[in-house]
């Protein structure tokens, strides 16, 4: 049991303010935390602080009433003043940080909001009117568990660890990306994220992407594409240019939000420890999931469908953006490894795990 110095009022909050993290997996990690928190206030008015590219995926997984723009406007003293005015005139009652930086707290201290809870990290205790101790467990923890325990020691009602997302997938939407990018519908549809935003010690090997991908198009009919942000479009073409099969780069092509819809219709998604694989554990989407230099203990995919490939060396988890060394964690991963991976997920029966979801 976390420490925690009290707990929130059972009653008198009307308006909560609930700083978001700044990563996409990190935000889908929050869910359960955000969840048990509406849970408790069910009548309250719950908006989320939100860097913009992170605003999609509060507004399909979370039980938020609105999400709050946290610009790049604001990414200085005056700017951070300036949102704080702005979130006083707004009158909330609490804030409760799940985003760990001082930071956090300054802006919902100088905002006046009375009631600030979240962990007492960062130096920030003294700005936390409701402060949680974090412990040695909880910081090896999930990051599932991190955050639920966080609000489960304020005195948030205790909420199911599995995301159940509010799938506000709009068919007609996807249609028409699925349309635009892959023309008439055919053949089952697989997703391949070869990027990760950390760092390159994060990234299996590019050719061996590719391998598999060849793998997978020998054997099942099926279209591929490679997802992912700007900053990952050069893996992505090198993926293509080491494949024999003709696949689909839409990385740095699409939104974050389009990116959820093409990934709600994947059979199966292959991708490296990264944001859109959390997307894709989230929506129940069989996941293969390839772990180097970071600690699947800590940042799986959640999610009944997921396959994490990880291969203990000496050195990992290391958590560094950087491989010193030899990269003996990403050598030890095979295209075999990943193939047979792949290989039981899809001769799963999808009909059968649908209707169990």
């Amino acid at each position: 049991m976390l420490e925690v110095n009290r707990k929130l009022p059972e009653k008198g909050l009307k308006k909560i303010l609930i700083r978001g993290t700044n990563w996409i997996g990190d935000a889908v990690l929050t869910i359960p935390a955000i969840a048990s928190i509406r849970a408790t206030y069910p009548r309250a008015h719950i908006a989320v602080l939100a860097k913009p590219w992170l605003a999609d995926v509060y507004r399909f997984f979370s039980t938020a009433d609105e999400v709050i723009l946290y610009e790049q406007k604001h990414d200085n003293a005056l700017g951070v003043f300036s949102l704080a005015r702005k979130l006083k005139e707004r009158k909330f009652d609490a804030a409760i940080l799940l985003q760990n930086a001082i930071e956090a707290a300054i802006i919902a201290r100088s905002a006046g909001i009375p009631v600030r809870a979240g962990y007492d990290s960062d130096g920030r205790g003294i700005l936390l009117t409701h402060r949680v101790k974090r412990s040695r467990e909880i910081r090896r923890a999930h990051q599932v568990d991190y955050y639920l325990e966080m609000v489960k020691a304020l005195g948030c009602v205790n909420f199911s660890k599995r995301i159940k997302l509010q799938k506000k997938i709009d068919r007609r939407a996807t249609e028409e990306l699925l349309s635009k990018h892959l023309g008439p519908r055919q053949n089952p549809l697989i997703g391949i994220a070869p990027g990760a935003a950390y760092g390159p010690a994060k990234k299996w090997f590019p050719q061996r992407f590719a391998a598999v991908a060849d793998k997978i198009a020998d054997t099942y009919r099926c279209r591929i594409i490679l997802l992912g942000g700007k900053s990952d479009a050069a893996a992505a073409e090198e993926v293509c240019r080491f494949a024999r099969t003709d696949l689909i780069n839409l990385a740095g092509k699409t939104s974050l939000k389009e990116a959820i819809h093409l990934i709600a219709q994947c059979r199966l998604f292959l991708s490296n420890d990264s944001g859109l694989m959390h997307v894709a554990g989230a929506l129940n989407i069989p996941t293969i999931a390839i772990f180097g230099s970071t600690d699947p203990t800590t940042t799986s995919p959640v999610g009944g469908r997921s396959i994490v490939v990880y291969k203990k060396v000496a050195c990992s988890p290391c958590l560094k953006k950087n491989c010193p060394i030899d990269f003996r964690c990403m050598e030890a991963i095979s295209v075999e490894d990943v193939s047979a991976a792949a290989d039981h997920l899809l001769k799963r029966n999808p009909e059968k795990e649908s209707n169990e979801k």
